[in-house]
């Protein structure tokens, strides 16, 4: 093999992409191509690094089967970091099938956790965890068991699942050490940040305080009543009532939960729930039968008291009621919490990880746009969306050395 085709891989493979291009920048054929590609990759300037990659994988011929099928994985990973999420999965599945059978297996591996970290990304976590428990990290190198350990972090943390998320950081850490490549170190470090940053406010009695993770999951396994507004519904004593669907139940319950132990005045439930002034006993009547669907929709969380001037809630849990509300609450909070990962999303990506239409995204970006609250660069189909990046919150680009040839 070349020798400064070894060398430039071998620089990909220790996280020195300048090293790599000093090796390969000013040459055109296949190899050099695609290393000159991931190396660009790995400096940020992924339009450049799709363009090289792309131009490898035409270059290299059909006797070469297995280079050919590293750049299509090279150019899937760089589709994932650039957020573009509707790239061809049957063609990775394809490459990876063509690695695994020609004795690739670690390119083979890391294909597969980039299906696997798409999948997490889109929030399809049942697949991700069936995929995951199909691979045994123990054999790979240390760069793909801590991409294996931060899946299993990001699981954790959207099941809240903390002790589990702490354990497979510990693991992620040591591997990445071993690794010594400094964007998956980094990439570790924000899963650490992001474990010990707050992740929700506590509302009771009408004072705010800040939770970790860890609280979170302490607090919905204690027996207070939780009206949960992350996520929609009231949880306690191990059961939930789903309320996502049911706007104006919701609505009803975390303004009685606010108010508990007193009770809510007619007039303050008529305009919170409904958007209006108490003007004619219409509204009373309303309220009275949003009420009663809600008595029923809590048992036997809680019940639901009428008073002289309104209602009041009454846990039959034996402890507090409080709310779990978002740090910071707005209507697109959903959205922001992608974009605040300091990547560049399109909006078809977002649409896809929303479970909503594109067209609906781009209509909600350009209003956020408006308000200064995202920015965009480029036109048309390379458009991209993206936030200043939050602290304790980041991505990182991860290329396994993508070495041509067999």
């Amino acid at each position: 093999m070349d020798s400064l085709i070894t060398a430039a891989a071998r620089a990909l493979a220790a996280g020195d992409p300048l090293g790599a291009l000093n090796r390969v920048a000013l040459r055109d054929d296949a190899p050099a191509l695609a290393l000159r590609g991931i190396a660009m990759a790995q400096l940020g300037d992924l339009p450049r690094a799709k363009a090289l990659v792309q131009r490898a994988a035409r270059a290299f011929g059909p006797k070469e089967p297995v280079s050919r099928a590293r750049c299509v994985v090279a150019e899937a990973e760089i589709a994932l970091a650039s957020r573009e999420l509707g790239w061809p999965v049957k063609a990775l599945e394809t490459a990876r099938v063509t690695l695994q059978a020609h004795g690739d297996r670690v390119n083979a591996a890391h294909a597969r956790y980039l299906q696997i970290r798409r999948l997490l990304l889109i929030g399809q976590l049942e697949e991700v965890e069936r995929l995951l428990a199909e691979r045994d990290p123990a054999p790979l190198p240390p760069a793909l068991r801590a991409a294996h350990e931060l899946v299993v972090i990001g699981i954790a943390l959207r099941r809240l699942e903390t002790k589990k998320a702490r354990a497979a950081l510990e693991r992620a850490e040591r591997a990445a050490d071993l690794a010594g490549i400094p964007a998956l170190t980094a990439e570790v470090e924000s899963a650490a940040r992001l474990l010990n940053a707050p992740a929700a406010r506590l509302l009771t009695r009408g004072e705010a305080q800040p939770l970790l993770l860890d609280d979170v999951e302490a607090l919905l396994a204690s027996r207070s009543l939780v009206v949960d507004a992350c996520r929609y519904g009231v949880r306690g004593a191990g059961m939930s009532v789903a309320l996502a669907k049911r706007p104006v139940l919701f609505t009803l319950a975390r303004t009685l939960a606010e108010a508990w132990p007193a009770d809510v005045a007619r007039e303050t439930l008529i305009a919170k729930a409904f958007r209006l002034k108490l003007t004619d006993e219409s509204h009373r009547a309303r309220l009275r039968v949003e009420i009663g669907r809600l008595r029923v929709a809590l048992q036997p969380l809680a019940g639901i008291t009428a008073t002289p001037r309104g209602f009041a809630l009454e846990s039959r849990m034996g402890d507090d009621v409080v709310v779990l509300a978002r740090l910071v609450e707005e209507p697109q909070a959903a959205l922001l919490a992608f974009l605040a990962d300091g990547e560049s999303w399109s909006s078809s990506a977002l649409g896809l990880a929303l479970n909503t239409s594109q067209r609906s995204v781009q209509r909600t970006l350009e209003a956020l746009a408006a308000a200064g609250k995202v920015q965009s660069f480029g036109r048309g189909r390379v458009r991209r969306w993206m936030t200043p990046p939050m602290p304790g919150f980041a991505t990182a680009l991860l290329l396994t050395a993508l070495t041509p040839g067999d």
